[in-house]
């Protein structure tokens, strides 16, 4: 994060009273502690699990500005409650587990659309500014049931602000890649198993997948929170990797002294992907690029002939955004990808918690490694 970053950031955050659903999952936990040095006024965390809450309780016990609510999205009432007098909600609470959602698909629905749905009557209801949807890029043209509720959840984030009437609370999404280190990533688990020496479980030799880094995922949800004219979904430009280079860099880096760790092919399990995507051919056509930030507009924004909602962007050339036509980072860039990210995972331990690494402040913040290089001035990625 940059000076001027920080400060801009810091402009909209300061005083402010803040939600974040999900806020005990390791992106929330992140957000948190980017958060606190931007001063806001009160964050209150609202989530399900009672144990996370309060090994989270203990952490920030001399902290008077953190508040705890134990509440599921699913319950408009408690919801209701814990956004009296919130300025800002972060929605990251969700099912995201794909083989999960695949074979519980209602439940699914009930979380991810039907606690999305909830989370937007209640931020109506009390008058809150912004709220900011943690999508995936597997709600893009999505092959399964956790991809398909994420995209219903963006269509009503948006749907939202455009039938919300004289209410002025701006509603905005963002699309994560696979967020290195997250509990809903592989990385976690294959350090376990690298480090106890088991083979590491690769589903298919051409799998790719878009990678975020915690710092970049917070950078990405700031950005859209004080960005966004409403409707919007913010999307960070994101590097490419191979998941069997992936294994192969994680193994380098964790193996150490242990026997020899092999990969081995077991096939794409339910609902997966070969490779993802981060913005359809449609999509594209009422796309800008910022340079480091690629913003969807809403339909009704991108008919409107009048001056630009965010000058200085360029429009997107027209084709979707794919992990399969990008050119893939090699294993020492993946490498130098989990190292300079200050990755969590290197601190994985038996219980599955992870320090996020995540120190944003003015002066000591380090610059995400920066994939900007990869776009022509177009903003086309280049091939």
């Amino acid at each position: 994060m940059t000076p001027e970053s920080f400060l801009n950031f810091r402009s909209a955050i300061c005083g402010k009273r803040i939600l974040i659903t999900g806020g005990t999952g390791t992106v929330g936990q992140a957000l948190i502690r980017a958060l606190l040095p931007l001063d806001p006024m009160v964050i209150r965390v609202y989530s399900r699990d009672e144990q996370k809450q309060y090994y989270m309780r203990d952490e920030y016990r001399d902290e008077r500005r953190m508040r705890f609510f134990i509440g599921d999205v699913r319950d408009y009432g408690r919801l209701r409650r814990a956004m009296e007098d919130v300025d800002m909600v972060f929605h990251l609470a969700g099912l995201k587990h794909v083989e999960s959602c695949e074979y519980n698909p209602f439940e699914a629905i009930k979380t991810n659309i039907n606690g999305t749905q909830n989370v937007i009557d209640a931020a109506l209801a009390e008058g809150v500014g912004s709220v900011v949807f943690a999508s995936s890029d597997k709600a893009v043209n999505p092959s399964n049931a956790m991809g398909a509720s994420k995209l219903m959840a963006e269509k009503l984030m948006v749907a939202a602000d455009y039938s919300k009437g004289s209410k002025s609370t701006r509603f905005a999404s963002v699309r994560f890649g696979n967020v290195l280190g997250s509990s809903g990533s592989v990385i976690p688990t294959f350090v376990k198993r690298i480090r106890a020496g088991k083979d590491l479980p690769i589903t298919h030799p051409d799998m790719t997948r878009f990678v975020i880094s915690f710092r970049e995922c917070i950078e990405l949800l700031l950005t859209a929170a004080t960005e966004s004219v409403g409707g919007e979904i913010f999307i960070r430009k994101m590097p490419v990797v191979r998941i069997p280079d992936l294994a192969e860099a994680l193994i380098q880096l964790y193996a150490g002294k242990n026997a020899p760790v092999e990969t081995k092919v077991v096939g794409v399990r339910a609902g997966e992907k070969l490779y993802e995507e981060l913005v359809t051919e449609e999509e594209s056509t009422r796309t800008v690029d910022t340079g480091r930030y690629l913003i969807i507009l809403p339909t009704d924004e991108a008919d409107r002939a009048d001056e630009p909602l965010f000058p200085g962007a360029t429009p997107l050339p027209v084709g979707a955004y794919t992990s399969r036509l990008e050119a893939a980072i090699s294993v020492p860039q993946i490498k130098r990808l989990l190292t300079e990210a200050q990755d969590p995972i290197a601190s994985a331990g038996d219980e599955g918690e992870f320090d996020t690494g995540v120190r944003l402040d003015e002066e000591t913040s380090p610059e995400m490694i920066d994939y900007s290089h990869r776009f022509d001035s177009a903003g086309a990625a280049a091939k």
